[in-house]
């Protein structure tokens, strides 16, 4: 296999893996928007007027980036916003970590005050690192098959001899 292609096959399983992130994590939030508020809650970092807004956008948010992610559409673009929503989920972890609280991530379902330790929070931060890796090669390498946006799927090459022959 060619370096081109199998940087395509990466791209491709990159996105698709993101994707299934997002939209899994989303839906699981979607169905339960009472746990999510109890989630968004539990980190005690914003102002109670702003959990239940952050906690009914979130499931959204993370929909639409799965959304974008599968059908191959802006994939740099939802790669950098994936990028940068990863570092702020993981920069939340930490503060959590930091604090002493005991917590579970609400990550995909669940969330609020729960009997976890310093390795969950590793294990976590860890999980999401992986996830971030994914978005970064995207964002480096957005383009791979069955992508809709003209940007994100690979340019067809016509071969010569069919070139010459129209």
């Amino acid at each position: 296999m060619s370096q081109r292609k199998w940087t395509l096959v990466v791209s491709l399983v990159a996105r698709f893996g993101l994707a299934a992130v997002w939209l899994i994590s989303g839906w699981i939030k979607f169905a339960d928007p009472t746990q999510t508020v109890v989630a968004v809650r539990a980190y005690q970092l914003l102002p109670e007027d702003l959990v239940r807004p952050v906690a009914y956008t979130m499931p959204m948010f993370e929909i639409a980036l799965g959304l974008f992610l599968v059908i191959g559409l802006a994939v740099r673009v939802a790669a950098v916003v994936s990028a940068a929503t990863l570092l702020v989920l993981i920069g939340v972890i930490l503060s959590v970590w930091a604090r002493g609280l005991s917590i579970d991530c609400g990550c995909f379902g669940g969330g609020g005050v729960a009997d976890v330790d310093g390795w969950d929070y590793a294990r976590e931060i860890a999980r999401d690192v992986g996830f971030l890796v994914l978005a970064v090669w995207l964002v480096v390498l957005p383009r791979s098959p069955f992508a809709l946006g003209p940007r994100s799927r690979p340019p067809f090459s016509v071969p010569a001899q069919a070139a010459v022959a129209e």
